[in-house]
C-alpha cells in the first residue's frame, strides 16, 4: 500500500490527468485510480471530494449536476483551460522528480 502522504501529494495530478480525457464523476474517478494502480492507490470519498472542491476553487475544473434515469443526481467534473495549464505544470514537476529518482536509483529501476 502506498502511504497516504504520497497519495495526497499525487491527487491533483491524477485527477487532472483523468479529467483531461473527458468529464467524469467522483465514483468513476476513484475506480479509475484504483484500476490503473492495481489497487495500490485506494481513495475514499472523504479524500477525493475535498480535492475536487479545492480544484474547483482554483478554477481548474467545473462541475454540473445531471439527473440519472433512476431519478438520482450525479455531479460531473470537467477540466477547464486553467486546469489544462495546471496539469501541464504538475506533469513537468512530477517528471522532474521521476528523473531525479531514476538518476539516484539507476536506470535499472525505471
Amino acid at each position: 500500500m502506498i502511504p497516504k502522504e504520497l497519495v495526497a501529494a499525487s491527487a491533483e495530478a491524477l485527477v487532472l490527468s483523468i479529467l483531461s480525457k473527458g468529464e467524469s464523476y467522483g465514483y468513476a474517478i476513484i475506480q479509475e485510480v484504483r484500476a490503473r494502480s492495481d489497487d495500490h492507490l485506494q481513495w475514499t470519498d472523504g479524500m477525493l471530494y475535498p480535492v475536487l472542491h479545492r480544484m474547483e476553487d482554483h478554477g481548474w475544473i467545473e462541475s454540473r449536476w445531471e439527473k440519472m434515469e433512476n431519478g438520482r443526481k450525479r455531479k460531473y467534473y470537467l477540466l477547464k483551460k486553467n486546469g489544462k495549464a495546471a496539469l501541464k505544470e504538475q506533469r513537468a514537476q512530477w517528471l522532474k522528480v521521476h528523473d531525479v529518482l531514476v538518476q539516484l536509483w539507476g536506470e535499472k529501476y525505471a
